[in-house]
């Protein structure tokens, strides 16, 4: 029953959302997911905005992500029988407060907060994760609503603009709201970086040719784990020490400088699948390295990196990789800062510049190192003086700078 119906506050307490319905993925390229309902049948409102975002050019991986998120939303909607499409800024508001209170369904396994390079796991939403499902939900009441086929008011609205246009001139266009009301505070994460003791170790134990080249080319290029294993054949070029990538957000192909040896290794690796698998100009450049041999995919290389951190004890992701070539860049003081936005494939240089400032574990080094600098420097003696009563010879075979 909606807050509305009998002006009670609803007890979000007690409030059980079950696990209902599911997101299915169809294996079609025209719609690869589809949100199913408790009764197992296809979640329509859904299903068209998704079309709607694959329109506007939108990967699966995005179609996916926004799935989830209004899973989330039309499993809330399902507890509280409140239909989707006569939804209020109520339920939207208890919503929001639901994912930023109550705990994640399902067995949290949680992780050491010992083990480098892995944040611990936690009981509750993320912010990231609550601010997302709030901006995905109010895009699907905007398309609804454009489209005549949900309410006629959004119930995820954008902010109260307060005061912030106090002074703003009337003849003039205000500027565009993009903060939606119940949207949290996202705290801002620095990225860190593996370092090169721990990168030189998970490096070691990859067990093949492969590996290592695709290791190679993803520190050395900061290219995402996506972009890199969608290249093809025809995009290696070892002459000019270029690989061709296709970006993942403006499919824009883009060539990426390479280490030297990340082509020595992908040389190898060739070597060793030579006749074994498809080399034409068109063919996946990366393959599984068992029978049937089909294209590498993103889960497989995340599986391989995490073989390499399980043996080393750490827990690096393959985003960690993108993460560390973009600093090794923008700590070298020969390479612009526009160099590293183009080879990042930012859209703002704000962007990029989250990897001048130092991590915390620089700092740390710095200071820890000042203060050993500090401790080796030996004590300049006091000058001497008549009060002192001491005669300056005697000073300098007491400091040592003079012998008897």
């Amino acid at each position: 029953m909606a807050e509305g119906e009998d002006d009670s506050p609803r007890d979000l307490g007690a409030l059980v959302v079950p696990a209902a319905g599911g997101l299915v993925e169809t294996g079609d390229l025209w719609e690869p997911y589809c949100l199913s309902d408790p009764g197992g049948g296809r979640v329509e409102p859904v299903s068209e905005f998704l079309r709607d975002l694959q329109a506007a050019g939108r990967p699966a991986t995005t179609q996916r992500s926004y799935s989830l998120a209004l899973l989330r939303w039309f499993r809330f909607t399902w507890a509280v029988d409140v239909p989707w499409d006569q939804a209020t800024r109520t339920e939207a508001r208890d919503f929001c407060r639901h994912l930023q209170l109550a705990d994640k369904p399902g067995r949290q396994q949680a992780v050491p907060a010992s083990v480098p390079g892995k944040r611990p796991a936690s009981a509750k939403y993320a912010p990231s994760t609550v601010a997302h499902c709030e901006t995905v939900c109010r895009s699907f009441y905007s398309y609804h609503l454009d489209a005549g086929t949900g309410p006629i008011v959004n119930p995820f609205p954008l902010a109260r603009p307060g005061r912030a246009n106090a002074h703003h001139n009337p003849m003039d266009p205000f500027p565009r709201q993009k903060a939606g009301l119940f949207r949290p505070r996202v705290p801002r994460r620095v990225p860190r970086q593996i370092p090169d003791s721990v990168f030189n170790e998970l490096f070691a134990r990859l067990p093949s040719h492969r590996d290592r080249a695709l290791v190679a080319f993803w520190v050395s290029t900061g290219a995402r784990a996506s972009e890199l294993l969608t290249a093809l054949c025809s995009g290696a070029d070892p002459g000019q020490q270029l690989i061709t990538v296709i970006r993942k957000g403006s499919r824009a192909m883009q060539q990426l400088p390479a280490s030297p040896d990340a082509f020595v290794w992908l040389r190898l690796y060739q070597q060793q699948m030579h006749g074994l698998v498809p080399a034409g100009p068109d063919d996946p450049l990366w393959w599984t390295l068992r029978r049937p041999f089909r294209p590498l995919g993103y889960h497989a290389a995340r599986a391989m990196f995490d073989r390499a951190n399980a043996a080393v004890g750490t827990g690096w992701s393959l985003h960690s990789l993108r993460h560390t070539a973009a600093y090794r860049l923008a700590r070298d003081p020969a390479v612009p800062i526009v160099d590293v936005q183009w080879i990042l494939g930012h859209q703002s240089l704000s962007t990029t510049q989250i990897y001048v400032t130092p991590t915390a574990e620089d700092v740390i080094d710095d200071v820890i190192a000042h203060h050993r600098r500090r401790a080796e420097e030996p004590p300049e003696p006091p000058e001497p003086t008549a009060a002192d009563g001491y005669r300056p010879e005697a000073l300098d075979v007491l400091f040592g700078r003079q012998q008897w």
